[in-house]
């Protein structure tokens, strides 16, 4: 028994980046509000460029329903391989969400499709073997839309200008986020023991986050 618990007992590393994962995690959950109530300004419209550049790189990160699914994203596209072809579908994606809400096309049950999203990808990153990666990037994709559309509720009404800055905005603060979590999964998958299992793991811990959201929409 003592031998066991020598080669098995995790890194000190692991263990911290368990610890802290928790920490995220469990701030995230109790954090959980409706995906189309984040709006970086209390719900002004931007009016110039700066402010619709301000708004878009904040939309992300104060919707933490967003939040987390950039966050699973990278996560996966680490974990899968071919390179961040999940992450870059899925922010492409929102920008022709964003465009589609402006140009009222509707999208059926946003909310409930964000929310769902996260308990998806959570999901998918908790599986010993989830679906090939151009499946995934496909559902990223589609994600994407919806996440886009939701993003796109905070610049109705603006001008063109606030509107491309926001757009800009919100792509480069994604997929800051998205390559900084592929990158510090990488080292980390390359330099610790059991670090694909915590993954998994924080894959549980993320279609909580999810499923914590999907009851907030069905409970209002």
């Amino acid at each position: 028994m003592r031998q066991f618990w020598s080669k098995n007992t995790m890194s000190p590393t692991v263990s911290r980046l368990g610890g802290l994962g928790l920490v995220v995690t469990v701030g995230l959950m109790l954090a959980a509000t409706p995906a189309l109530a984040h709006h970086p300004f209390g719900g002004e419209i931007p009016n110039n460029a700066i402010q619709g550049f301000l708004s878009g790189l904040g939309h992300p990160v104060i919707g933490l329903d967003h939040l987390a699914f950039v966050i699973t994203a990278g996560l996966l596209a680490a974990v899968m391989g071919g390179g961040l072809m999940i992450p870059v579908g899925f922010v492409l994606a929102s920008m022709v969400g964003t465009v589609m809400h402006l140009m009222a096309i509707d999208l059926p049950a946003t909310e409930l499709v964000v929310s769902a999203s996260v308990l998806l990808f959570g999901v998918l990153l908790a599986m010993k073997q989830p679906p090939k990666t151009p499946i995934v990037a496909g559902l990223a994709s589609l994600a994407g839309l919806f996440h886009g559309y939701a993003y796109g509720e905070a610049v109705v009404g603006a001008g063109m200008d606030a509107i491309l800055a926001y757009l800009a905005g919100f792509a480069i603060i994604q997929m800051v986020i998205a390559v900084g979590v592929y990158w510090i999964a990488k080292q980390l998958m390359g330099k610790t023991e059991g670090s694909r299992l915590n993954l998994r793991f924080a894959g549980f811990a993320l279609a909580g986050i999810g499923a914590a959201f999907l009851s907030s929409v069905f409970l209002g």
